[in-house]
């Protein structure tokens, strides 16, 4: 069980950079543990602020609780306490709060509510299922704000109010009104986190705004490359993070954007690209072409000497 506090846990996430590692599937589509570790101690090998364990790069749509639980405590074990891992937590009120005590007792430290299943509720109702989940567990929470749960500031104050233990906010979904409405009132009470698709986009102009990290999928196989770019973020360096935009990002994103679901699927193909095979992505998604993954193959290699030559 973890002894980190969940305002120190949220502070120590918004001081760099965090990353969601893939869930790795065998060839019959169930967890893989052996190499789900390996993976997670290479990404712990390079700096990092926070790992999600679980989290949407990692599937969590496509895990039984049960699962999610395993994939937590594996995760646990890799990071030995050197930095939080955070688990994700999600579906109806009732499944979540379970999730969220077995995270609990997985060893995490803290939790990304992710949205719950189909419904599109009223503030009051993602109020209660906010709270509900924060009354079910001591670990911090962020709360992701995204598709059908997009709570605004007003709701979120009230939260936070009642809620010592809900420190973080995700933002997935771009409005910057909402966002610096949320920021102005809320200050230092949260840690601001960027999780749009591919947030390196939007790294710049989100930092303005209070939000000092980002979850980066890249970071799965470019770590090096995610890490350089980050750093040019927070130094301000627009000229650096211009051309990683135009060299890679961009680019990037156009090939994501061929396919729904692809922005799992993508990350998948380029663990298999630098030799970190994490296996299929379990349906209803589906995996990049042998042409699309040939694409990503020539991005990939680009990056790559370009960061060689630096």
């Amino acid at each position: 069980m973890t002894t980190t506090s969940p305002a120190d846990m949220a502070r120590t996430l918004g001081k760099g950079l965090l990353s969601f590692p893939v869930t790795h599937f065998d060839a019959d589509g169930a967890f893989d543990e052996g190499p789900y570790r390996e993976h997670c101690a290479w990404m712990l090998s390079h700096e990092l602020a926070g790992l999600f364990a679980a989290g949407g790069t990692g599937e969590f749509f496509s895990l039984t609780p049960p699962e999610v639980a395993a994939v937590v405590a594996a995760a646990v074990k890799e990071a030995k306490g050197a930095l939080p891992v955070i688990a994700g937590c999600g579906y109806g009120t009732a499944i979540a709060t379970g999730i969220a005590r077995d995270a609990e007792r997985a060893g995490a430290d803290g939790l990304l509510l992710l949205p719950p299943y189909l419904m599109k509720p009223s503030q009051e109702g993602l109020e209660r299922h906010i709270e509900a989940v924060c009354r079910a567990t001591g670990l911090g929470v962020i709360v992701y704000n995204r598709d059908n749960a997009v709570v605004d500031d007003e709701t979120l104050a009230r939260l936070c109010e009642r809620n010592p233990n809900l420190v973080g906010f995700k933002d997935g979904v771009g409005d910057i009104e909402l966002m610096t409405r949320i920021f102005a009132r809320m200050g230092d009470r949260l840690t601001y986190i960027g999780g749009l698709p591919t947030a390196e986009t939007f790294a710049t102009p989100y930092l303005t705004m209070g939000v000092t990290t980002y979850s980066s999928a890249i970071f799965n196989f470019l770590p090096d490359w995610a890490l350089r770019f980050y750093k040019a973020v927070r130094a301000q360096q627009h000229d650096v993070v211009l051309a990683g935009l135009r060299e890679f990002v961009l680019p990037y994103i156009a090939l994501r954007n061929r396919g729904r679901g692809y922005a799992v699927s993508i990350v998948k193909a380029g663990c298999r690209i630098v030799g970190r095979d994490a296996g299929p992505v379990r349906p209803p998604l589906t995996d990049l072409t042998a042409a699309e993954e040939a694409e990503l193959r020539v991005l990939i290699e680009r990056a790559q000497s370009l960061a060689a030559a630096d």
